[in-house]
């Protein structure tokens, strides 16, 4: 069952001056966003930054202060049933599934509570025990599964009926390296096949490498927005960071104000390597030093949320 769109040119999502307060504490303090159709976005920030709140009034779950949503150009009240709700599909961080129930029985269940019935029921069913690899173990009472078998039945149930617009809270707490592999690989399908995701998260190397753009949240305002590497391009000022192991520690090598030296290490900036660095190499040869390796990196996603909010990314 996929509902059709009134208009398809419209932001999959739009959150706009979304606030919301609890007594002192100012929980959201006027976000506003964009979610493409087909884009994945990971939601970062440190605990208490607003996450939580953001995908709780988003869902429907919570109501904002101020502030409205629209999904694909439907406005959504979060106390009013609504059909763009529909279009939405809501993965809790805590399993929501029937632990005495089949993985059959539990997709049935929830199926039927986002309106699929009959043959749709059924054919969706069937399409979600072969997405999540749960096939041989469909009738099987699920209080014996593993973490990862729960996690991605747990996401099956949520987008049985289609939806558009998937939220995702920590889809992989608690899983194992090759179970959000797995995981990961079912979100990229989704998203192959025209949904838009948004999740907040704590694997920050899997966001890095899957997402098409960062959200960093902190003390409820939306301090940062973009690739990662426009991120990094704009905390670093366009500098690139230079270590160089050499031969041996050099004695007396001027490599500019912007280089340190540790032992046979050399660490620095530069902030145009191809015209920059053949001269950094000149000055290393013509100290009798010779170039064991040299990397060139830019700032990665933990230090973009480090620099940007001044607190580690903690579970």
């Amino acid at each position: 069952m996929s509902l059709a769109i009134e208009d398809s040119t419209a932001p999959a999502l739009s959150v706009r001056h979304v606030c919301k307060r609890f007594g002192d504490l100012q929980a959201l303090d006027g976000v506003s966003f964009v979610l493409k159709p087909q884009e994945w976005i990971g939601l970062l920030g440190p605990n208490g930054a607003g996450k939580t709140t953001l995908m709780s009034s988003i869902a429907g779950l919570l109501q904002p202060d101020e502030g409205e949503f629209e999904l694909f150009g439907q406005r959504v009240s979060p106390w009013a049933s609504s059909r763009a709700r529909a279009l939405l599909g809501i993965v809790p961080q805590e399993i929501a599934l029937y632990s005495l129930l089949s993985a059959r029985e539990n997709l049935e269940v929830f199926g039927r509570l986002n309106g699929l019935t009959g043959a749709d029921l059924q054919q969706r069913v069937q399409w979600a025990l072969g997405w999540t690899d749960l096939a041989s173990r469909a009738d099987e009472q699920i209080a014996a599964f593993s973490g990862g078998m729960k996690r991605r039945l747990n996401i099956a149930c949520a987008v049985l009926h289609e939806p558009r617009v998937v939220l995702l809270d920590e889809p992989t707490v608690g899983v194992d390296p090759q179970g959000r592999r797995r995981i990961w690989d079912m979100l990229d399908e989704l998203r192959n096949n025209g949904a838009s995701l948004i999740h907040s998260s704590h694997q920050l190397q899997e966001i890095e490498s899957t997402c098409d753009r960062v959200m960093i949240l902190d003390r409820g305002s939306l301090v940062a927005s973009g690739r990662v590497d426009e991120l990094a391009d704009t905390l670093a000022a366009g500098l690139r960071t230079v270590t160089i192991l050499f031969n041996r520690a050099p004695e007396a090598l001027d490599l500019g104000e912007r280089f340190t030296f540790q032992g046979r290490i050399g660490e620095g900036s530069v902030r145009d390597a191809g015209r920059e660095l053949p001269e950094l190499l000149g000055r290393i040869s013509s100290a009798g030093l010779e170039v064991v390796s040299l990397e060139v990196s830019t700032p990665d996603l933990e230090a973009v949320f480090s620099g940007l909010t001044g607190a580690e990314l903690r579970e």
